[in-house]
């Protein structure tokens, strides 16, 4: 059986308990191995952070650094150009190496929302060469568009319900996997920190130090020490 290695990618801009708790929560259900957090550097599909990569990676690293199974993972921050997934996993599949790339299974973690545009990411029809794709209902899924036709055939093609066979095969399964749905948005976040609305209980505390220290999402921020 291979082992599960959870791969959880985006701005964070910010992390929140959101993030955090679909990644433990999956962790527990599924046997994940480690969740791999990987901020993105150069989203294609959303504008560019006006908070610095480094700034939203060293979020995430004080986030998770008191969960010995989430992992900073920074390759997106150190490629130059767009920060385009496949290329990601392929560069995780030749750092595994090809002996143990066989005992390792990717499992790419996808919101709802974010898999009804799947057939516009680049190269999106490779991805399940090299990963399985959990996905994971958004809170408020009536609001989300129709799954394209070419989407609905991708599930039905690669779709299971055992969990068990994401251990058999090292990519191209899809598992859909319920978890405490947390309505948490980085952009209320940041819109309501905009504005001198504490965030606490949404952002771990000490990113809310951080956010306040540096000053970040405006400056009514720092008052939420």
């Amino acid at each position: 059986m291979n082992k599960l290695i959870g791969i959880l990618g985006g701005t964070f801009n910010p992390i929140h308990y959101g993030h955090l708790r679909m990644a433990q929560e999956l962790a527990d259900v599924l046997g994940f191995e480690e969740v791999r957090f990987i901020p993105a550097a150069n989203p294609p599909h959303k504008p560019t952070p006006e908070v610095s990569p480094a700034q939203r990676a060293a979020m995430v690293e004080l986030a998770i650094s008191n969960n010995p199974l989430f992992k900073l993972d920074t390759r997106e921050l150190e490629r130059t150009g767009t920060s385009y997934t496949i290329d990601t996993l392929i560069s995780l599949r030749e750092e595994l190496g090809e002996e143990i790339e066989q005992q390792v299974s990717l499992c790419l973690i996808l919101g709802s929302d974010a898999f009804v545009k799947l057939n516009t990411w680049h190269r999106w029809q490779e991805l399940l060469n090299y990963c399985h794709i959990i996905l994971v209902q958004r809170p408020n899924p009536a609001a989300q568009p129709k799954l394209p036709e070419e989407l609905t055939a991708l599930l039905h093609d690669h779709y299971t319900e055992n969990s068990v066979d994401l251990t058999t095969k090292t990519a191209g399964y899809i598992h859909m996997q319920k978890i405490t749905p947390l309505d948490i948005s980085s952009t209320k976040i940041r819109d309501e920190l905009k504005i001198g609305r504490s965030q606490r209980y949404l952002v771990p505390y000490n990113i809310i130090e951080y956010i306040s220290t540096h000053k970040l999402y405006g400056q009514l921020a720092i008052q939420f020490k």
